[in-house]
């Protein structure tokens, strides 16, 4: 007899393959991981002292409004109007505990009834096909053109739309291929979602890492910059990432009055109300940061060209695209074998932790994510332990 589920519906709900890595991971001595996400930088000092003084100024002891600080998203308006997104403070912001709060916050808003699929591309972000079912809903993949530098098969994407369908999620730039997607295929995007009624969520939390494509770079677009899309579209950004601040827990979401109307009692219910504490961090950050994110992202350029250096001598081994956003690389295995035994081979191994592929859905496997977020030091580390690794099989 089969013992008793004690919570059948946590079931279906994983903990993420790349927290996984990282505890199989503490219990090696020495592990050197470009697996998590983190950036390897402090949060920058003008952030650091702000909060101090809010701190002694006892101005972070009780919640604040649901919404966030009044003040904080007067100041996350101003610069989604630099960014030429124009949303009211007041109603149309919600500062939330992380991107990925503000995502399920979202998605349990949106999934409502029979509509209850969400697209997500694969490969994509491991933490969504767990949000989705977190939200009641059913995660549907639609896959990426690897040929085609990890592009949007709009054939697939067409064919996996129903009646069901309740909206789609994706990370610009594309955690973890690096892709930054076009204005045309996001436009393409939109032209289906009012065509076919669903809504788009868009994590943006990579936007301010972005990197030349053959000596030149495009702004950055996104469709919440299209007035007539407001009531269709649900843009989230955290600061974790951007401004080293992935302890911090702060981010926020923002759409139209109707929506966010309706995604706030989400929050009320989960929250009450993002970190007060970090509340203050983040206008700091977002009044006085922006010379740290230029050196953070000069310095991840660097280290994406490291990086690919050490895959190029591999390239027995591994093939790869080169990202154009965020900072991780999706190399191929060569030849094509199980993610998951290679990755836990390669910890036991080698010591050094890396993410499967099949973690960021069926079209991943067969690859490994290395996040380059990580020092140089510890990218040469690891490489070395690599190649010995190989050496060795060889």
């Amino acid at each position: 007899m089969a013992p008793k589920v004690l919570f059948p519906r946590t079931q279906k709900i994983n903990l993420s393959p790349i927290k996984q890595i990282e505890l199989l991971a503490s219990k090696i001595p020495d592990v050197v991981s470009l697996a998590q996400g983190i950036p390897s930088f402090d949060t920058p000092e003008v952030i650091k002292k702000a909060t101090i003084k809010a701190l002694n100024k006892g101005l972070v002891a009780k919640y604040s409004l649901t919404y966030g600080l009044p003040e904080l998203r007067e100041t996350i308006e101003e610069k989604l109007a630099q960014e030429g997104m124009y949303y009211d403070f007041e109603n149309e912001i919600v500062v939330t505990a992380g991107s990925i709060e503000a995502i399920t916050a979202s998605l349990i808003t949106i999934i409502d009834g029979k509509k209850d699929e969400i697209l997500l591309f694969s490969p994509s972000y491991t933490s969504y096909a767990e949000a989705v079912k977190v939200a009641g809903g059913k995660p549907v993949f639609v896959n990426l053109d690897e040929k085609n530098g990890w592009s949007i098969d709009f054939d697939n994407l067409t064919k996996k739309i129903t009646a069901n369908t309740a909206g789609i999620l994706f990370a610009n730039p594309n955690n973890p291929t690096g892709t930054i997607f076009k204005k045309e295929e996001l436009l393409k995007i939109a032209e289906l979602a009012e065509k076919k009624k669903f809504y788009i969520i868009t994590d943006e939390v990579y936007k301010d890492f972005l990197y030349t494509v053959d000596g030149e770079s495009e702004p950055f677009f996104s469709l919440a910059q299209i007035p007539e899309l407001r009531k269709r579209v649900i843009r989230v950004f955290s600061l974790s990432k951007a401004y080293a601040m992935t302890g911090w827990r702060i981010g926020f979401v923002h759409s139209d009055v109707e929506i966010i109307s309706e995604i706030v009692k989400v929050h009320d219910a989960m929250v009450t109300c993002a970190p007060v504490i970090s509340q203050y961090a983040a206008i700091a950050a977002l009044d006085f940061a922006e010379k740290d994110i230029e050196y953070f992202r000069n310095e991840y350029t660097r280290r994406r060209d490291v990086t690919m250096a050490h895959l190029d001598e591999l390239s027995e081994f591994f093939s790869y695209q080169k990202p154009n956003g965020a900072y991780f690389v999706f190399p191929k295995l060569l030849p094509k074998r199980d993610s998951w035994e290679f990755a836990r081979e390669l910890l036991e191994k080698a010591h050094v932790a890396v993410v499967p592929g099949a973690a960021f859905g069926p079209n991943g496997e067969g690859h490994i994510r290395i996040s380059f977020g990580r020092t140089e030091k510890d990218i040469d580390r690891a490489f070395g332990r690599i190649k010995k690794y190989f050496k060795k099989q060889v």
